[in-house]
């Protein structure tokens, strides 16, 4: 079942699966994988922000590297414009890669430091024979002034750049090449709160300007409420929750989203707010519970022993709102 509105996605994600195996012993014998990523589908629509949130380590950024097969997938079905991304090979794959982009989280160890501002972003332009010699300087100069930066930086070494600055480099880098779709990988969890802002402005002006789709991964609920149109919430390589980012924020229905809302905090020192405190630890994804992976903390008093049987599929419970329960979640914040 589609999980967007009727159009016609740009990304369209079905079952994607990642695996890591584990290997043991001398002879590095397999004896059980990690399920980092398992069965995950959702959509991105043309000029669409789709933000993929959850706590550490639940599978968000190996999801946004297996759709641009930055790590190749276990398994799954991943298709861009109605091509199949993960059937290409050689030259196939890097024109598709030419369309579809990554902002990474680290600032720092996403430039190489040996190469100059213009030489990082100009290789892109190089790669795919967009531009070279004086055009391609040109370009580069045209957006480093689109990111906030001055165009002479770009004889400079990413050290002689603050972490805001060298984000806005990364971002310059990815534009480079033209793409129509990026994967912004909690692209301002290393700022400071003033410079997020910025950045986070930025990158919805970028958008609005140049119609691009974003699958914005993150963990701040805060930034995702400023950014996203829709929001996909995972726990331990599964969605359990989507829907539009104004009927997560006011009613969510998985205990677990409304577990996550319940941890933002408000700025008003008066305001009283219910806090839902799960108990226990997240499970490890060597090894996950039978049934709803989130049954061992889930706090909906209508839990039972089919919730420790029956994997819950992702049903849409109301329009455009997707829920991975099978009971009706009865918490509220």
């Amino acid at each position: 079942m589609s999980t967007t509105p009727s159009t016609t996605p740009l990304l369209e994600v079905r079952n994607l699966t990642k695996h890591f195996p584990i290997r043991t012993g001398l002879l590095q014998r397999v004896t059980g994988a990690v399920k980092a990523v398992d069965g995950v589908s959702f959509d991105v629509h043309a000029g669409e922000t789709l933000a993929l949130v959850g706590e550490s380590g639940c599978g968000k950024t190996t999801t946004g590297r297996s759709i641009l097969r930055l790590v190749e997938p276990t398994s799954g079905e991943v298709r861009f414009d109605g091509t199949d991304v993960l059937a290409l090979r050689g030259e196939t794959l890097r024109r598709m890669r030419r369309r579809m982009q990554i902002i990474f989280q680290d600032p720092y160890g996403s430039l190489n430091p040996r190469m100059t501002v213009g030489a990082a972003i100009k290789e892109g332009l190089i790669v795919h024979g967009l531009a070279e010699g004086s055009a391609a300087d040109r370009r580069v100069a045209t957006l480093l002034d689109e990111v906030g930066l001055r165009p002479e930086y770009a004889a400079r070494y990413p050290h002689e750049f603050s972490g805001g600055q060298r984000q806005r480099i990364g971002i310059a880098r990815a534009l480079a090449v033209e793409p129509s779709f990026i994967v912004c990988d909690e692209p301002v969890s290393a700022l400071d709160v003033s410079v997020q802002a910025q950045v986070v402005n930025l990158l919805r002006d970028l958008q609005r300007e140049r119609g691009l789709s974003y699958l914005f991964i993150a963990h701040d609920l805060a930034v995702v409420a400023h950014m996203a149109d829709r929001v996909a919430v995972m726990y331990l390589g599964r969605i359990v929750e989507l829907a539009p980012r104004r009927t997560i924020f006011s009613t969510p229905l998985m205990p677990y989203t409304q577990a996550l809302l319940s941890a933002v905090p408000v700025p008003d020192p008066l305001a009283k707010r219910q806090r839902i405190l799960l108990p226990g630890d997240p499970p490890s994804p060597a090894n996950p519970p039978s049934g709803c992976v989130f049954h061992p903390r889930c706090p909906n008093p209508l839990k039972d022993a089919e919730c420790t049987r029956v994997v819950p599929p992702l049903e849409e419970k109301s329009p455009g709102h997707f829920v991975a329960c099978i009971k009706q979640p009865l918490l509220h914040l």
